[in-house]
């Protein structure tokens, strides 16, 4: 990233951090923008050139983690096979996952507590998936369609309902890594069954 990249990624962050601080003290319905904007350092303009609305700036990291996925994911060696880019993907997650604060606790609390904010997430995963299923199947053409759809479904989905288990059980890092190593384990354990994923592929492959 470019200085100006990094400095609208700070602003983003602190945006996010900012209101979910201001949602867990006073309550999701009671935060405005305009609080969120003070306490971020920002005008009120600022915010809505980042996040349309309140909603979007409750799921701001989990837009980020998703997007770094996607990149990650396509961004395979040559040579590697599907299963060693899943485990680096997956590995690199747990990592940034393990080394946040409470704010993913506070996120997932109040998906939790709003209908709307739950059909706003289901969403995003549903999207997200589908977008995961195309890069698997450009990294490992051999690949049917049924069957990379349900691969990536048990990839995301179990890592996913770990990490949110996590979080909602506010784990500490060292926990969080711990838990989520077991949830891969299993998960790999499915992955390992297709023979597909395990074949190192070729540039001519991807």
């Amino acid at each position: 990233m470019g200085l100006r990249e990094r400095k609208k990624l700070r602003t983003r962050r602190a945006i996010a951090s900012a209101a979910l601080r201001l949602f867990d003290e006073r309550g999701f319905e009671e935060t405005t923008i305009s609080d969120i904007a003070a306490a971020a350092d920002v005008s009120p303009r600022t915010f809505f050139s980042y996040f349309p609305s309140k909603d979007d700036v409750v799921f701001a990291e989990m837009d980020e983690r998703l997007a770094d996925i996607r990149a990650r994911l396509a961004e395979r060696p040559s040579g590697e096979s599907p299963l060693a880019t899943f485990r680096r993907v997956a590995d690199a997650l747990v990592e940034a996952i393990s080394a946040e604060d409470e704010d993913g606790a506070i996120q997932v609390a109040l998906i939790r507590d709003r209908p709307s904010l739950q059909a706003q997430a289901l969403k995003r995963f549903a999207d997200a998936e589908e977008g995961f299923v195309e890069v698997l199947r450009g990294i490992a053409p051999d690949l049917d369609e049924v069957t990379a759809a349900t691969v990536m479904g048990v990839a995301f989905g179990g890592l996913r309902a770990a990490i949110t288990y996590c979080r909602a059980q506010r784990y500490d890092a060292d926990r969080t890594r711990e838990a989520t190593a077991r949830a891969l384990a299993i998960v790999e354990q499915v992955l390992e069954s297709v023979p597909a994923l395990t074949r190192p592929t070729t540039d001519d492959a991807s």
